[in-house]
Order: C-alpha cells, then sequence, then structure tokens
C-alpha cells in the first residue's frame, strides 16, 4: 500500500469540496497519489450508452461534465499539489463505482452528504453505503455545520501546504483490546505518524448498575471489585489500561516517534469518540467486529453512530489483511 493514491469521491456539492481538499492535503503527506472520482449523472451514462448503440460519429463523443471541470479548476488554484493527479469519470451505481474505483487505494475520501441527501440528513446513504462495504479504509469529511472546532485538524485550512510539520489535535482510535483488528491500530498509528501528532486510544468499560436501579429485576448491587480501589480507579478501568498496554505494544515498537495517550472511560464508547472528534484530527474505528465475514456489508454500531455524529473527519478502517 505505499505507493496506493488517495482516492477522493467528488459530485461538485461543497461536503465533497471539503473532502477534496482534506484527500489533497492527505496525498500530500504520504507523498502519494491523488486520484478525483467523479460518478458521472444518470444522463451521461444514458448519452454514453445511446451513442454507443447509435455508433453516431455526428454526436459529441462526451457528454459535458461540469463537475470535472469544477474540480479542474479548483485544483488548478491550489498552492501544492501531489505528483500525480488523476481524474476519473466512474459509471454505475453511486456506492458500487467508488467500490471499485477504491480497490487499490491507500483510502477513499468523501463527504458525509451528497447533492442527493436532505439538509436535515446527518450522513448521506451514498456515504454510508460505502464506508460499510468498500476494500480499504473510508473516511467521511462532515458537513461544515457539524465540523466546529475541527477544521484545523482537518487539514482543509492547515497551514502547511505539504502537510510535513505537525497537525493540530490528535488522532483518536477506538480500541476494543480483544476484538478491533491489528489493521485498524496500524491505520491509527500510520496516520498519526504522518502528521506528527500523538495517538489518543479510547476503550469504554460498562458502569455497574447503582444499587437503587430496578429494571424489571431485583435490585443489583456493586459488587466489592466494582468500587474504587484507595480512591484512585475502579478495577474494571485499571484492567482496560492493563489490556490497551498490552495490545499496544507491538505497535509501539513499530512506530516509536509516536506518542500514545490512553484513556479507559465508563459508558458509552460511541458518545466518548463523538466527544473527542471536536478536537481531534481524525477518529479512527473498526468497520465491524472481526468474528464476523471480512466481505459483510454490515457496520458495527460504535462506527455507526460515529459516523453520523462525529465533529471531524471519521475513518472506518475494515479488515484489510486475510489472516485478521
Amino acid at each position: 500500500m505505499s505507493n496506493a493514491p488517495v482516492v477522493a469521491a467528488v459530485d461538485g456539492s461543497e461536503d465533497s469540496l471539503r473532502a477534496l481538499e482534506w484527500a489533497r492535503t492527505e496525498a500530500l503527506r504520504h507523498a502519494a497519489g491523488l486520484v478525483v472520482a467523479h460518478v458521472l449523472p444518470d444522463s451521461a451514462q444514458l448519452y454514453a450508452a445511446r451513442r454507443s448503440s447509435l455508433a453516431d460519429p455526428s454526436q459529441p463523443e462526451q457528454y459535458a461534465d461540469p463537475v470535472g471541470e469544477r474540480v479542474r479548476d479548483i485544483l488548478a488554484g491550489a498552492a501544492e499539489l501531489p505528483a500525480e493527479v488523476r481524474y476519473e469519470s466512474l459509471e454505475g451505481s453511486v456506492p458500487e463505482a467508488l467500490r471499485v474505483s477504491g480497490e487499490e487505494a491507500r483510502m477513499l475520501v468523501m463527504g458525509s452528504r451528497g447533492h442527493g441527501g436532505f439538509a436535515a440528513l446527518l450522513l448521506g446513504s451514498n456515504s454510508r453505503a460505502v464506508a460499510s462495504s468498500a476494500a480499504c479504509p473510508v473516511v467521511v469529511v462532515p458537513h461544515a455545520a457539524r465540523s466546529a472546532g475541527a477544521d484545523a485538524g482537518t487539514g482543509a485550512h492547515a497551514g502547511s501546504g505539504s502537510g510535513s510539520g505537525p497537525s493540530v489535535g490528535r488522532v483518536v482510535l477506538g480500541l476494543h483490546a480483544a476484538e478491533t483488528a491489528d489493521d485498524v491500530v496500524a491505520f491509527a498509528f500510520a496516520e498519526a505518524a504522518a502528521r506528527g501528532t500523538t495517538v489518543q486510544v479510547v476503550s469504554a468499560y460498562a458502569i455497574p448498575p447503582a444499587p437503587n436501579m430496578v429494571v424489571d429485576s431485583p435490585f443489583q448491587v456493586i459488587p466489592p471489585e466494582g468500587l474504587a480501589d484507595d480512591g484512585d480507579a475502579v478495577p474494571a478501568e485499571r484492567e482496560m489500561l492493563r489490556s490497551q498496554t498490552e495490545r499496544l505494544e507491538p505497535f509501539r515498537e513499530r512506530w516509536p516517534q509516536v506518542p500514545v495517550e490512553q484513556a479507559a472511560v465508563p459508558g458509552d464508547a460511541a458518545e466518548r469518540l463523538v466527544t473527542a472528534s471536536r478536537s481531534a484530527a481524525l477518529v479512527v474505528v473498526g468497520r465491524h467486529h472481526p468474528r464476523r465475514s471480512v466481505g459483510s456489508l454490515m457496520i458495527g454500531s460504535v462506527a455507526h453512530a460515529v459516523l453520523h455524529h462525529a465533529h471531524g473527519p471519521v475513518a472506518v478502517v475494515p479488515t484489510l489483511s486475510d489472516d485478521a
């Protein structure tokens, strides 16, 4: 994957143009190529099919593509471009065409909503479908209304055009020590190394029920092992941190230059990751439980919730290696 390009999916919407700028900066960070992928509208695809079937040489060879022209103009005015920039006009359904385009990509970057979504939608159907099934990591860049205070970490307005300097904000990794695939952890560390920033590892543990809480059952009392020890941390937290440390050891050895912060928090993992996204450069989550099949089209509940509510870019990383 060292020479794999960053693919930016565009449709001319403001969300997709924010994603394009994020992808341009990301490609520069990794010294990778940039592929700008645009799925042609139905009218253009029908025109191409009609012209091909009629074989009428008097008709223009290509249907006008205003999105392609606009993107080329935007990139022409960019402060710096990757060494290789390629534009692809794709045919077929949007999710399937983008899945094919991303098969050999380092990552596929897209906006949270496209032209087809209602303004009130937090996440468009195409973004959800691609994040649920692409063969590569998918980064979803939220629309402006959701990214309050997070733009500094997205690269959209970063001061360094090359992306070589430290980025504002950490890379936040949602980790289940026993279940998160190695590919997800490695992606987070690689992104932090490219930015010269910290990986903040967040794991959540269940909160014991209060002794006076009744939910169609007898009273449940917190056992002694669930109480605070020496006024510091509950054993569940200590065990979570211990599991984190053990799980992260090989990645610390591989990326010794990346500082690591560990956090074990009570409650809902998705809620904690959404909160952390306000000041994060990137939130990284696994796509689904690794015991499901690698080709599963399902997306886990944590990834689903974070995609819908995060205030900054979210990377959804599938299981990439066959033996993961």
